[in-house]
């Protein structure tokens, strides 16, 4: 991909005055790697303190797409629900042969997209561009897999999960749930955070830069810095929790502020209780 990946840095990094056909062709050939799961906005790197590596020249070849497109018209029936977005990201298009589930009922996936077989997709549920799904993962209802997020193999993003999306500044980590995560119904993982692997996200949980994660198990605090995102160590549990204010008026008022909670780690009293997701695969 070296050859690509200069290509795209060159397109990108040297706006022409006029975008020609040999750009429309290196973007269809960046998009169909994206779509078979051959590039990706970031990667594993056990050689890093995240273990990810970012991939800015992806990123970029997705801003070069829109920079390309023409917003078109994108509607099966405009009279009744129109669609109009730029020409370069169409939905994404599957068969049969795909091995995706995709269950009726409103979803939607932008090409540009990684989505592995034995995903179960069900609606509405929507999956931007630049994202990676891993194989036997579950989107569920109303849940938002953002542009550029990597989602692993077996996870379940359980209704109304929102995996948030960072495609600037093309140096940022997207946000990265790893293999065998459970992501409960109405959580939100924004900013970069990394939740490791066979982690369990109880419902309601908010992940971000901005929130310290409180270890009860190891009398840990997880934070962000300035050079490294939230990271939710493999196997936690974490659950919403509270923290009370200890000083000035919000001592006086008895105000709490929202916090995660690591409770437990996984163990088989968890496991029996995930054990039903299987059958709905």
């Amino acid at each position: 991909m070296t050859e690509l990946q200069h290509q795209i840095e060159q397109a990108f990094d040297n706006k022409p005055a006029e975008y020609g056909e040999q750009h429309f062709s290196l973007f269809e050939r960046f998009k169909t790697a994206l779509n078979a799961g051959e590039i990706r906005a970031a990667e594993p790197d056990s050689s890093t303190p995240t273990g990810w590596r970012v991939n800015p020249w992806v990123k970029k070849g997705i801003l070069l797409g829109f920079r390309l497109g023409n917003i078109v018209d994108m509607s099966i029936d405009a009279s009744r629900q129109p669609f109009f977005d730029k020409s370069t990201y169409p939905v994404k298009q599957f068969s049969a042969d795909s091995g995706v589930r995709i269950v009726p009922g409103g979803s939607s996936i932008r090409d540009g997209c990684y989505v592995a077989r034995s995903v179960t997709c069900m609606p509405p549920m929507y999956i931007n561009v630049g994202a990676y799904v891993g194989e036997g993962s579950m989107v569920d209802s109303h849940a938002l897999v953002g542009s550029c997020a990597q989602i692993g193999s077996r996870c379940h993003l359980s209704a109304a999960a929102q995996i948030g999306g960072v495609l600037e500044p093309v140096g940022a980590m997207p946000v990265i749930i790893e293999d065998d995560v459970l992501v409960g119904g109405n959580c939100g993982v924004y900013e970069g955070t990394v939740v490791k692997r066979r982690a369990v996200l109880g419902s309601g949980t908010i992940l971000n830069r901005s929130t310290p994660v409180y270890d009860l198990v190891k009398g840990l605090v997880h934070k962000a810095t300035d050079d490294m995102p939230l990271i939710i160590p493999e196997g936690a549990v974490v659950v919403a929790g509270s923290r009370a204010i200890t000083s000035g008026i919000g001592k006086e008022w008895g105000i709490s502020l929202y916090t995660p909670v690591i409770v437990k780690y996984r163990d088989e009293k968890t496991e029996a209780k995930i054990q039903l997701e299987d059958l709905l695969r």
